[in-house]
């Protein structure tokens, strides 16, 4: 069994991502909007499946791919958690770090390893499509 200390300290990594993709994410919002052709008016979508080991605890069997999507969940980017990953669009200058942010929840919550298979996809001009677009028709 763990020392009671590392479990409080794992608690208060773990609060401390949040609070932090919560205030970068207040921050992003507040800046003026990039000009059109700017790399930052150009979307993104990404996807990513987390592979921790081991996945979870004997009491919580996806403790560690939890946490992960609460990292996701607190970023306020437009998300759609599936069976196998987690897709996830928005400004690269928001994805980009919210995918290292989630590699890293998963080690914070207290994973041995952890294995990120990440797949992106983004355009040289500004727009392109967005997860409704490219799923709207598969939907009952």
């Amino acid at each position: 069994m763990a020392h009671p200390s590392f479990s409080r300290l794992r608690r208060f990594r773990r609060s401390f991502l949040a609070l932090s993709l919560l205030a970068c994410g207040t921050a992003w919002a507040q800046q003026a909007p990039p000009a059109a052709g700017s790399p930052a008016g150009r979307h993104m979508i990404a996807e990513i499946q987390v592979i921790p080991r081991p996945a979870g605890t004997a009491g919580d069997r996806y403790k560690h791919v939890d946490a992960a999507i609460a990292v996701i969940q607190a970023s306020g980017l437009h998300y759609e958690v599936h069976g196998m990953g987690t897709v996830v669009e928005g400004p690269p200058e928001k994805v980009w770090p919210l995918l290292q942010a989630v590699h890293h929840a998963t080690l914070e919550s207290g994973a041995e390893r952890t294995l990120s298979i990440i797949k992106v996809s983004s355009a040289a001009e500004p727009g392109g499509p967005r997860i409704d677009d490219l799923t709207r028709k598969f939907r009952k």
